[in-house]
């Protein structure tokens, strides 16, 4: 048993007793939801970590919504829900997986690869029968290696070059109507990086809600990409949470390397100096 992507609800029942398994539930107008989703209901044996808290670092109002943690803060806090080297971690949310991938990058980041997200999230383990528990967790505390990142990351620097210069691929995860710059509901600005392309993270999913086949996911990026490699790729978002689901998308594709902005949208148009895009154009 070793999952690095994604895990169907069969097969995490069949090993549950031998994973970490996280419940990433959130929704950015109501930070409250996700432990309230928790307490009525989660994964039996599954732990609630919070986006905006345990995921996410301090934020000085210039390094956007959800900064990234310091390592060794995020490697205690997983340490302590039972996190080791070589154990299988495994998230989950309810919304095909835009949260809990930051969980599954963040794993990855810390240098862990056993890291992968419930397919489908809590509705598919109820779809398949499931249950679910109202139970605390019990934690038994775990002990891990400090290792090198397995998943690369850029500044602001580096995306003001690709912006300027072209010679990158630039792909916003956030719905279009973000994209284009017609709504903004959580920055000040509207609109994208210029040369931006947008590529919403529920074009990676089907229906009902699970990822679409390997296959499909690799035809639809290889398109995007246009001949350049995947680690030409700069991932973003709105705050660097959603953009970890076309990292996933593209793992899953056999297309990986793309590196991701963790400040995204939100931590550039913290400076006025820096340029915007409205409409469908980069």
């Amino acid at each position: 048993m070793s999952w690095n992507t994604i895990v169907t609800a069969d097969e995490l029942a069949a090993h549950l007793d031998q994973c970490v398994v996280v419940d990433c539930r959130h929704d950015l107008t109501d930070p409250d939801s996700g432990p309230a989703a928790w307490a009525v209901g989660h994964l039996p044996g599954a732990f609630f970590l919070h986006q905006d808290f345990d995921l996410s670092g301090p934020k000085t109002g210039r390094n956007g919504r959800h900064p990234l943690p310091e390592r060794e803060t995020l490697q205690r806090k997983l340490e302590s829900i039972g996190l080791s080297d070589g154990r299988q971690l495994v998230a989950y949310d309810d919304s095909g997986g835009a949260y809990a991938g930051r969980l599954w990058w963040l794993a990855r980041w810390l240098g862990h690869p056993e890291a992968a997200l419930l397919d489908g999230g809590i509705q598919a383990w109820r779809k398949a029968g499931y249950p679910v528990s109202r139970e605390p967790a019990l934690a038994r505390p775990g002990t891990s290696s400090r290792r090198k990142s397995l998943v690369p990351e850029v500044a602001v620097d580096a995306v003001l070059a690709a912006a300027a210069l072209g010679d990158r691929l630039i792909l916003d995860a956030r719905t279009p109507e973000r994209f284009r710059g017609e709504i903004e509901p959580f920055d000040p600005v509207p609109g994208h990086v210029p040369g931006a392309v947008n590529r919403p993270l529920q074009h990676n999913l089907r229906p009902d809600g699970r990822f679409k086949p390997a296959e499909v996911l690799r035809e639809e990026y290889l398109a995007l990409l246009a001949g350049r490699a995947p680690a030409a790729v700069i991932h973003l978002c709105g705050s660097g949470v959603t953009a970890c689901h076309n990292l996933l998308a593209m793992e899953m594709a056999g297309l990986p390397g793309g590196a991701l902005y963790p400040g995204s949208w939100s931590e550039w148009c913290a400076d006025p100096a820096r340029p915007v895009a409205l409409g469908d154009a980069g």
